[in-house]
Order: structure tokens, then sequence, then C-alpha cells
């Protein structure tokens, strides 16, 4: 099976890093002329691919040139599928690019396939997305995969947390969330950042141990503002609300697992913040 969780990553070296996405090309040749002709059935062909492989369909849009020729897009909740179709070759191109974990790809593959009456197929690249941090080297130019030497590849790397904890086994998760252009009147309000503890508490399924300590600094006015820890059963998660910038620094640490991404979206909304950069690091 083509392992959907996973990146190939070139001349790998060094140890396992982490990419927020992940992009495919995809190569169909000596495809069903008639096929590439008609822009629907090609609309179709992505719209079955795309929901055969789990993907989460939110819209599709195709187009047909004269005297021939289709492009198209089907946007999906984890990225998009893209095709363009020359019927005079019996050739499309279509590229896959994803930055969630749930897509089986193997199987989106054959349904183009199928749908285009293929036979022969090539992944001509399957690239990391944001490598973080960058440990390999670019797959060598003009270097083509199929699809069999690309399921027999070891080098490929996660895109998902959930699967490289499992893998490693840590003794904990840590996430370091920044957020910037926060609502002023709610960092600054000791009861508004106690309320987010316990929702972010209940959100992630963390029992919380004595109240949360929550104090003002203000002797420097770059760092015054509210710090807080909170003890939770699987160690600790504290944070400096930074009145001088509208910025939130926001620590979680625990040996249970839970999904950093979430922690970032939910605090970024309950602070009103512009935007985010988040920090994860497993700890042996």
């Amino acid at each position: 099976m083509f392992d959907k969780n996973r990146k190939f990553a070139g001349d790998f070296k060094g140890d396992t890093s982490f990419a927020l996405g992940r992009q495919l090309t995809i190569e169909y040749y000596n495809c069903a002329a008639n096929i590439l002709l008609n822009k629907d059935i090609v609309e179709k062909a992505l719209l079955k691919a795309a929901n055969d492989s789990g993907a989460t369909i939110i819209s599709s849009s195709f187009h047909d040139f004269q005297p021939q020729g289709v492009s198209g897009v089907v946007i999906i909740a984890e990225s998009h599928f893209t095709v363009h179709a020359w019927p005079e070759h019996d050739y499309a191109a279509v590229d896959i690019f994803t930055c969630g974990d749930s897509i089986d790809l193997e199987v989106a593959i054959n349904s183009m396939k199928d749908s285009f009456q293929s036979e022969n197929v090539v992944i001509s690249s399957d690239q990391n997305r944001g490598i973080i941090p960058k440990s390999f080297e670019e797959k060598k130019e003009g270097e083509n995969r199929t699809i069999k030497g690309l399921l027999n590849n070891p080098r490929i790397n996660p895109i998902s947390w959930g699967k490289e904890y499992e893998k490693k086994n840590p003794w904990g998760v840590l996430t370091s969330v920044d957020i910037a252009g926060c609502s002023p009147d709610i960092i600054r309000d000791a009861k508004r950042i106690e309320q987010f503890v316990q929702q972010l508490c209940d959100l992630i399924g963390m029992k919380r141990f004595g109240e949360c300590n929550i104090v003002h600094f203000g002797e420097d006015k770059k760092v015054e503002g509210f710090s807080m820890t909170q003890l939770i059963e699987t160690s600790l998660i504290s944070g400096h609300f930074a009145n001088a910038s509208n910025r939130v620094y926001l620590d979680i640490f625990s040996c249970k697992f839970y999904e950093p991404r979430e922690v970032a979206e939910f605090a970024t909304a309950f602070f009103k913040g512009d935007n985010y950069k988040m920090q994860i690091a497993l700890r042996q």
C-alpha cells in the first residue's frame, strides 16, 4: 500500500524530518483519447479519485480548450488535485498536493488510471513541501519513480505528528506556539486567561491539578504582562502574555499525545490572534 502518511525525500541523509505537505506529479500515458477530449468525463475522473481516496471535496473547476485539451482543479480540504490533458498525445498530467495524512494516494492514482484507461503510469516527482528542518538533498535531476519503486523506498518523511509520535514513542511532546496580533482586552484579563486554560485542557483531554497560577509582571515594559502556569496530570501548560506587542507565548508539555495544530488553532481563535508560529519537539 502507498504509505499516505509519509513522503519520499530523494537522497535522504540524517534523521527523519517533518514536512508540512506532500506533492506528487503523475504522468498518465496511452490514455483513451475520447475520454481526454471530454471535460465532464475528466472532471468526474478527478472527483471520483478524490472521493475514493478519502479526500474531503470542497469544489471543482474545469475548462476545455480549443481545438482540444482540458485543464481543471478539484479543491479538497487537504489541498488539491489538478490535471491538464493532451488528447492529441493520449496523455494527462496530474498533480496531487496534500497537507493531511488521511488520503490514500495509491487509491487516487489507480482510480485515475482506470478512468483514463491509461496503459502506463509514472510518478515523475514526489516532493516534501515545507521541510522542518531540511535534512536531505533534493532528488537527482531527471530521476523518475514508478509506483512500485516508491512503495518500496524507505527514504521518506512523515507528515503526521500522531504517526511520528507512535513510531518514536517519546516520553512527551512539547508544542511552543507564538501568537501575534492578539486582542489586548483578552490577554490583559486574568479571568479570560484562566478560562482559556480550562477550555484547552478540556479540548485535549488533560486533567488539571491545582489552581491556574496567573501572575502579572510589570517592572520592565518590554516583558510586562501576565505569566501563567497550570499543572496537568501529564505535565505542564505555561504561557506569557506580552502587553507591549500583544503577543502570546504558549508551551504545552505532556507525556500524553495531543494534536499540536489543534492547540495552536484553538489558542489563536481564543485570543483573536492574526497568525501563529508553531514549533514541536518530541522529548525522549
